[in-house]
C-alpha cells in the first residue's frame, strides 16, 4: 500500500475505483434515471400534442377543463413561453416534429377532426388533411413536418383503429396498419421510417400492453409493456424509449415509468405525480419531458426525466462527484490520478462502398451518417451516389436527383438537406436544393443565389446556408439564406466572403461558420463567425487555416478536422476559442459535411490524400469520440 502525506491547503480524496464517464455509465446502466420538476405550463391542460426534446419542446392544443384550447407553448429547458396559437383549437391530436418544425394532425372539438397544421417556428399553417378524421392519438407520433407518421386513435369514440398514415411534405398516404388496433396509445420514434407504438385501449374499457415498431413499410410486434395502460406518455426511439404515466381500468392514474432498451421493458423510477393525458417530448430513455395532464383536474406541472449518472453496479464510481481538475488516490491500484477534461481521439470506421472526394455529407452522430455526391470514378464524373452509415458499415441507398461536387449539407441520416455546388461543368454554380426523408431525395425550391461551397447548419426543415462562390457577378459571396422547410430567404450577411467554409450548429438560430477559401485573404481562412439568430459576430480564429472539411457540433461545442490543404490536424471549439487536439490517422481533404450534435462525436468520410489526384481518392472513414472526462496517472514524489 502506498503512503502519502497530507499537504496543507490541499485535499486528496481516496477512491476504490476510477470514476465512470457519463457515456460509459449510461451504457452500463441505461435505466439509472429519475424524474425532477420542470417549468410549469402557463395553462393547465390535458391531451396536448407534443414535439421536440426535454430542453427544446413544444406543447400545443389540449383540453383546459371546459373546452378545447388553441394554446401553444415553447419550452427552453427552464420555462414555457406562450407563442402563436393553433388556427383550430382541439385536443387528442397527433403531435410530431421539433420545437421549431412540428405538426398537429387530427384531434377532437365537438367532432373528430382531419385538419392538419404545420409549425415553422413562428406560426401555424393549415396543410393537407389526413385521410381519416379521428381522435385519441398518442401525444407524440413520429417524424418531422416534412416526413411524418401518425398511427392508431379512434373513429367511433369507443374502439381503437389500426390506421397508419405517412406524410411526405405534401400529401398523406395510408400505409400498412398496426397489428393491434388501439386508441389512447403511447408513441415514440425519431423518424417516419422508425416509429414505436405501445399500450393504449383496444376498446373501452380494454387496456393493452402490446408494443409495435415500424420500419418504414410494416409494423412488427415486440415485447409487451409490463403494465397495460392507456392515455400514457412516450418518448425516444425504437431502440431507446420511455413509457410513463397513463391509467388502467377504473381510471387509476399512474406514476409508473418503463424504459425500453431495444428488446425489453424495465420498470424504473416513478413520476412524482400520478397523471394521464400528459403532453410528451424527448429523444431517448435518458431524455424525456412530461407536461400537464389530468390528475383530478387539468394541471400545468411538468416533469423532466434525465440519466442520474450513478449506476448502482459501481457505487464507488460516482460520476456526480468526479470534478474536472480533481486529484484523487486510487487505493486499489496504489496510484494518484487526475480527472481532466475529455480530449477525444480518432478511430477507424467502416469503408465506404465508393471512394470519393469533393463530396458532401450530413448526420447527427458518428454512427448515423450520409455521404453523397462528389467525384468517384477515374474520369471524375459527378456522381449522384448516396451512402448511409450505421456505425459499422456503409450501405448504398437512394441516389440524389442531380449530381454535383462542392454541395453543402446538414441534418440527420433520416432527414437531411443539401444545396448548391457545381453541376455539369466547373463553372455551373447550382442553386439546386434537395431534401432527404430517410427513403428518397426530392428537389425543392432553389437557393436565391446559385453557388458552391455553401456552409450549412441546422436541420432539414430549419437551416442556415452561408457564403460560397457565386456567379452574376463572380464573387466570394457574403450572402446568407435561411431555409424554413419550404423556401429560402436572404438574411443578414457574413462579414467575409469565402467558399468551402465549414459549419456547426444544431438549430437555425445558433451556429458558427469557420475556415474556407478566398485567395485574396489568404487562401485558407482561420476566421470564425458566430450567428445568434439575427446577426454575425467575429469570434476566435482557428489555429490552422482550412477549407472543405467535415465538422460537427453546436455553436458552443464543435470539432473540425483536416480539410484543404490535406492534413491530419483536428481542433475543438468551446464557444470561445479553438484548441488543437489529437490528429487523424490519414491526411485528407476535399470532403465536405456536417455530422454530430456536439464536439464529442463526428466523422471524416472519404476525401483525397496529399498531393491531390485521381489516385488519391479515399473510401476510408475515421470516427471522432470525446469522453466526458479523461483520467491520467500522476507521477508523484
Amino acid at each position: 500500500m502506498s503512503e502519502y502525506k497530507g499537504i496543507k491547503g490541499f485535499q486528496v480524496q481516496t477512491r476504490t475505483e476510477d470514476p465512470t464517464p457519463y457515456a460509459q455509465a449510461l451504457a452500463d446502466n441505461p435505466y439509472a434515471g429519475a424524474w425532477s420538476s420542470g417549468g410549469n405550463l402557463n395553462e393547465g391542460r390535458s391531451n396536448a400534442g407534443g414535439a421536440g426534446t426535454r430542453d427544446a419542446a413544444l406543447m400545443f392544443g389540449g383540453y383546459d377543463g371546459s373546452s378545447s384550447t388553441a394554446k401553444n407553448e415553447s419550452y427552453n429547458g427552464t420555462a414555457f413561453t406562450e407563442v402563436a396559437d393553433l388556427n383550430t383549437a382541439r385536443y387528442n391530436g397527433a403531435g410530431l416534429g421539433t420545437s421549431t418544425a412540428a405538426i398537429l394532425a387530427g384531434g377532437y372539438i365537438t367532432t373528430n377532426q382531419n385538419v392538419v397544421e404545420s409549425w415553422d417556428g413562428s406560426s401555424w399553417t393549415e396543410i393537407a388533411e389526413i385521410n381519416t378524421a379521428r381522435t385519441e392519438f398518442a401525444s407524440k407520433n413520429a417524424g418531422t413536418n416534412t416526413a411524418g407518421l401518425v398511427f392508431g386513435a379512434t373513429v367511433d369514440g369507443s374502439n381503437g383503429v389500426a390506421n397508419t398514415e405517412s406524410w411526405n411534405g405534401s400529401a398523406w398516404t395510408e400505409v400498412n396498419d398496426l397489428n393491434s388496433a388501439r386508441k389512447a396509445l403511447g408513441g415514440a420514434g425519431g423518424t417516419y421510417t422508425a416509429a414505436f407504438a405501445f399500450g393504449g385501449k383496444s376498446s373501452d374499457p380494454t387496456f393493452v400492453a402490446v408494443a409495435e415498431t415500424w420500419n418504414g413499410s410494416s409494423w412488427t410486434e415486440v415485447a409487451d409493456l409490463n403494465n397495460a395502460r392507456g392515455s400514457l406518455g412516450g418518448a425516444g426511439t425504437t431502440t431507446s424509449a420511455l413509457a410513463y404515466a397513463g391509467s388502467n381500468p377504473g381510471s387509476d392514474n399512474k406514476t409508473l415509468t418503463e424504459s425500453w432498451d431495444g428488446s425489453s421493458w424495465t420498470e424504473v423510477s416513478d413520476l412524482t405525480t400520478a397523471r394521464r393525458g400528459a403532453g410528451s417530448a424527448g429523444q431517448s430513455n435518458s431524455d424525456a419531458l412530461l407536461a400537464g395532464g389530468y390528475t383530478s383536474t387539468q394541471v400545468a406541472t411538468t416533469e423532466e426525466w434525465a440519466f442520474s449518472g450513478l449506476p448502482p453496479s459501481t457505487p464507488a464510481a460516482d460520476y456526480a462527484d468526479a470534478i474536472t481538475g480533481d486529484f484523487y488516490y486510487n487505493s486499489s491500484s496504489g496510484q494518484f490520478k487526475n480527472i481532466g477534461a475529455g480530449v477525444g481521439s480518432w478511430s477507424s470506421g467502416g469503408d465506404m462502398n465508393t471512394a470519393r472526394y469533393h463530396s458532401g455529407g450530413a448526420g447527427n452522430s458518428n454512427s448515423a451518417v450520409l455521404a453523397y455526391l462528389g467525384y468517384t470514378n477515374p474520369s471524375n464524373t459527378y456522381t449522384v451516389n448516396n451512402e448511409d452509415y450505421n456505425g459499422t458499415a456503409w450501405t448504398e441507398v437512394a441516389n440524389l436527383n442531380v449530381g454535383a461536387i462542392y454541395a453543402g449539407g446538414t441534418g440527420s441520416n433520416t432527414a437531411a438537406i443539401e444545396c448548391g455546388g457545381n453541376t455539369d461543368n466547373p463553372s455551373n454554380y447550382s442553386a439546386t436544393t434537395e431534401v432527404w426523408n430517410g427513403t428518397s431525395w426530392t428537389e425543392v425550391n432553389d437557393l436565391n443565389k446559385g453557388r458552391n461551397g455553401v456552409a450549412l447548419f441546422g436541420t432539414s426543415t430549419a437551416a442556415i446556408g452561408a457564403s460560397g462562390y457565386q456567379t452574376s457577378p463572380n464573387s466570394y459571396s457574403t450572402a446568407v439564406e435561411s431555409w424554413d422547410g419550404t423556401s429560402w430567404t436572404e438574411i443578414a450577411e457574413v462579414n467575409y466572403g469565402k467558399y468551402g467554409a465549414s459549419a456547426a450548429g444544431t438549430v437555425a438560430t445558433a451556429g458558427i461558420v469557420m475556415g474556407g477559401e478566398n485567395p485574396g485573404m489568404p487562401a485558407e481562412q482561420k476566421n470564425t463567425e458566430s450567428w445568434d439568430g439575427s446577426s454575425w459576430t467575429e469570434v476566435g480564429d482557428m489555429n490552422q487555416g482550412r477549407s472543405w472539411t467535415w465538422s460537427g457540433g453546436s455553436s458552443t461545442d464543435a470539432v473540425a478536422a483536416a480539410g484543404q490543404p490535406p492534413s491530419v490536424n483536428t481542433e475543438t471549439w468551446d464557444g470561445t476559442s479553438w484548441t488543437e487536439v489529437n490528429n487523424l490517422a490519414t491526411a485528407r481533404g476535399y470532403a465536405y459535411g456536417k455530422c454530430g450534435t456536439s464536439g464529442s462525436n463526428s466523422i471524416y468520410a472519404g476525401g483525397v490524400t496529399s498531393p491531390p489526384g485521381l489516385s488519391g481518392k479515399l473510401a476510408t472513414t475515421e470516427e471522432w469520440t470525446k469522453p466526458d472526462f479523461e483520467i491520467k496517472t500522476v507521477t508523484t514524489s
